[in-house]
């Protein structure tokens, strides 16, 4: 599909009966990747506070990966069977219970327990609320696709630098983010309740957890989504567990709300650049985002040698929009293609490699940093992401064709 198609076709009007439920789904979106990074401008407190080495704080973000990854593999298939509705709500109740967990967590396996249930409640959320999405609108898809895109950063967006001001003015700052957050979750737990089954093909009858798979007619496009992901998300996973710490050794500014702003303008340009990439060809988005991404990892080795605030800032705007054009480019070309009897499946195999990506690169940067210090072990993590970068832009180019919509779709 070309750029035109996509910015020139009139929007669909959403086929679900309730007018709301595109938005609703849309917010919930932004609500889990909103919570994902809810912890992240906290970290450097939990460290100086509770004595949490880096690695320690990389296994808090990695088992949330773990509970991820365990979404990914069933959520499919299972919404597919019964419909979206109730795994929403299950996962908005388990986010309820992690959000407990972390108001009174005195201990870092209190937090363990919290971010492996809100690992399995996002990953059941990003699965199956895109998935709804597809199902609202079902011939809308690189649009879709957009939307998702920019309500998941809009989400980390307010969420962290929300948390990040909690924090820093807030008389208890390891419990009233955490609050405020867990009074927005009841509120979207009402709307979900009340909204009508989006998946009207719902197969019913017994659930058959199956390896995730994808049609064979776009096998190619999948494997092009899915390094897009792979590169864009092990970033994703070390800038929102490491480096906000590392950036306030670099700079020398111990407040939170620095922290807040570092990671919130990152994923502010992620969003905007979504937006305004939602007018290229998703492939061709996806590729210059990879490239934009090179540049901005090797910057950010400079950034922080610098100590230079402005360098830091100015660095996490030009990453968080090469994140955004390479996330969104993959999505939009995915949800292009995918059949709308496998928008489950697919969904599910996407997020496997995000997460998987997010966790395992975190875990290691976290262990080498233990040992090494952070400040050493992050140039060399930066100039491995840029070469996994610069080989799905490769690949990209040299499988390059034009975007197609499914037959299924039309």
């Amino acid at each position: 599909m070309t750029s035109s198609t996509v910015t020139d076709r009139p929007v669909e009007r959403t086929t679900h009966p309730q007018a709301w439920s595109y938005l609703l789904l849309l917010a919930l979106l932004a609500l889990a990747l909103g919570c994902s990074g809810l912890p992240s401008p906290l970290y450097p407190i939990y460290q100086s506070e509770w004595h949490m080495s880096p690695l320690t704080i990389t296994i808090v973000f990695a088992v949330y990966a773990i509970g991820a990854l365990g979404s990914a593999l069933t959520v499919g298939p299972v919404s597919d069977a019964v419909g979206r509705k109730p795994v929403l709500i299950a996962a908005l109740i388990s986010i309820l219970a992690g959000l407990g967990l972390f108001l009174i967590a005195t201990d870092a396996w209190e937090l363990m327990i919290a971010r492996f249930l809100h690992g399995g409640a996002i990953g059941a959320i990003t699965v199956v609320a895109g998935a709804a999405l597809l199902d609202v609108r079902p011939r809308d898809g690189a649009r879709n696709g957009m939307a998702s895109g920019i309500a998941l950063n809009v989400g980390i967006t307010i969420t962290v630098f929300g948390a990040a001001a909690a924090a820093q003015w807030a008389s208890n700052p390891l419990r009233v983010p955490f609050a405020i957050v867990g009074a927005v979750v009841v509120v979207m737990l009402v709307a979900v309740i009340a909204l009508v089954e989006p998946h009207t093909e719902r197969t019913g009858g017994r659930i058959r957890l199956q390896r995730p798979s994808i049609p064979k007619e776009i096998t190619s496009d999948f494997w092009f989504s899915g390094i897009g992901i792979m590169t864009a998300w092990s970033v994703l996973g070390v800038f929102l567990s490491l480096y906000p710490a590392l950036t306030q050794h670099a700079t020398g500014h111990t407040s939170v709300i620095f922290v807040g702003v570092v990671v919130a303008v990152m994923a502010a340009a992620s969003a905007a650049s979504q937006w305004v990439g939602g007018r290229l060809d998703p492939r061709t988005a996806a590729i210059t985002g990879d490239l934009g991404m090179i540049v901005a990892l090797l910057s950010a080795i400079w950034a922080l040698h610098t100590g230079s605030t402005a360098f830091v800032i100015v660095d996490s705007i030009v990453l968080g929009a090469a994140f955004g054009l390479a996330f969104g480019g993959s999505l939009r070309h995915l949800n292009d293609v995918t059949p709308p009897d496998a928008r489950g499946r697919v969904m599910s195999a996407y997020y496997l490699l995000g997460y998987l990506a997010m966790g395992v690169p975190t875990v290691i940067a976290g262990a080498l940093s233990s040992s090494y210090g952070t400040a050493e072990v992050f140039p060399w993590f930066a100039g491995a992401v840029a070469l996994a970068c610069f080989t799905a832009a490769v690949l990209g180019l040299r499988g390059g064709r034009p975007d197609r919509v499914p037959a299924a779709g039309a």
